[in-house]
């Protein structure tokens, strides 16, 4: 089974991240989605492993996140598509299970 981590390269948690994975010999593919963008499809994907509200993926730091926070699914996932930089990083997908691995430790919870 294949392991995507979903990050953005200079972000310290992903380097953390990477580090981790590479120290316990993980594979792993990466997606660069504040590049790459994700559809809504993907998204909701991620949404569904993860098994939590879309809002719970939000970065709260990017500007607009917090007004969010009280929004549906379909609200918080389509301005997700308009704005790659809204979802928090980096989200880890192994199989079925998916993880906002903030902590970076969080992510041992699906390998």
């Amino acid at each position: 089974m294949t392991i995507t981590v979903y990050e953005r390269r200079t972000c310290t948690k992903c380097r953390q991240l990477t580090a981790l994975l590479s120290e316990r010999g993980v594979d792993f593919e990466r997606v660069e989605f504040h590049v790459e963008g994700l559809t809504e499809p993907q998204l909701r994907d991620l949404v569904a492993r993860a098994g939590v509200p879309a809002w719970a993926l939000l970065r709260m730091r990017e500007p607009g996140a917090s007004a969010l926070r009280e929004a549906d699914d379909d609200t918080v996932i389509a301005a997700m598509v308009a704005r790659p930089a809204l979802l928090e990083r980096p989200i880890v997908v192994n199989g079925p299970r998916a993880v906002l691995a903030r902590p970076t430790e969080r992510v041992l919870e699906i390998l």
